[in-house]
């Protein structure tokens, strides 16, 4: 069973700058995909990025390609979503998921994620 918790969520104006945190409690990261994925009200959950543990591989969404960075601190078992040049349209409630690996790539479903965090209020302010 893997735990996971999220912080950094918040308040900011277009074009500011916000870095989630995505802490595991209990078990470590290894051989997991972990990924932030964003739900918008009235829509449904979204992928925003994801990274493979052993080998740090990363995916993201085409619509935060550029803007938004996956990353891991191994020695703390952590990940990080540091988001840059924030749009109105990305606020969201964000969570952190994660998946045993399989060997068929980085998935963006969320369907396909075993484990997530409780989210963190994202509000990007026009």
């Amino acid at each position: 069973q893997v735990q996971l918790v999220e912080s950094g969520g918040g308040l900011v104006q277009a074009g500011g700058s916000l870095r989630l945190s995505c802490a595991a409690s209990r078990r470590t990261f290894s051989s997991y995909v972990v990924g932030w994925f964003r739900q918008a009200p009235g829509k449904e959950r979204e992928f925003v990025a994801a990274l493979t543990w052993s080998d740090g591989n990363t995916r993201y969404a085409d619509s935060v390609k550029g803007r938004f960075t996956i990353s891991r601190d191994n020695a703390k078992n952590m990940v990080y979503l540091q988001m840059n040049t924030l749009r109105a349209e990305d606020t969201a409630i964000y969570y952190c998921a994660a998946k045993f690996v399989t060997g068929l790539g980085i998935s963006p479903y969320a369907s396909e994620y075993d484990f997530w965090g409780q989210g963190t209020q994202v509000t990007v302010s026009s």
